[in-house]
């Protein structure tokens, strides 16, 4: 009989990716973002540890947004005084700070406790092309 194998913090090997969200659906690269940060691509996937990978996101300028979303879908958020609920509609957000946009979609997907924290540490965001990771040696993740 087998027992089944935990993975343990320490003993994680962690790669970096690089994904390229020009002209993919922004769902469609937080879901496969989070998925690689969750860790849940590896056989050693383990619910309570840390298991997953870094990962950098480049050209989020140019993801897209199908339907209306641009018009009717809102970001929120409040000053924490009365009265002070903010909101911006996805096309300002997404011509003044894409990166925002993004983060929010995978933070928005991951565990919402310390680990989940511990996890978007290990996430990266970049407007163009180009990232300060090179010396890291990332792979690109193609979307299936």
């Amino acid at each position: 009989m087998t027992t089944t194998q935990f993975a343990k913090a320490q003993e994680v090997e962690r790669k970096w990716y690089v994904i390229d969200a020009a002209g993919v659906s922004l769902g469609r690269v937080a879901a496969e973002a989070a998925r690689l940060l969750r860790g849940k691509h590896k056989p050693i996937f383990t619910p309570n540890v840390d298991t997953g990978d870094f990962v950098i996101i480049v050209n989020v300028e140019k993801t897209l947004l199908t339907g209306k979303k641009l018009d009717n879908k809102m970001y929120r958020w409040h000053s924490g005084y009365p009265g002070g609920l903010k909101e911006l509609t996805y096309r300002v957000l997404m011509s003044k700070t894409p990166e925002k946009a993004m983060e929010h979609a995978v933070k928005g997907m991951l565990p919402h406790n310390k680990l989940g924290a511990q996890m978007y540490k290990k996430f990266k965001v970049y407007k163009g092309s180009e990232h300060p990771h090179q010396a890291q040696k990332p792979e690109v993740w193609n979307m299936k």
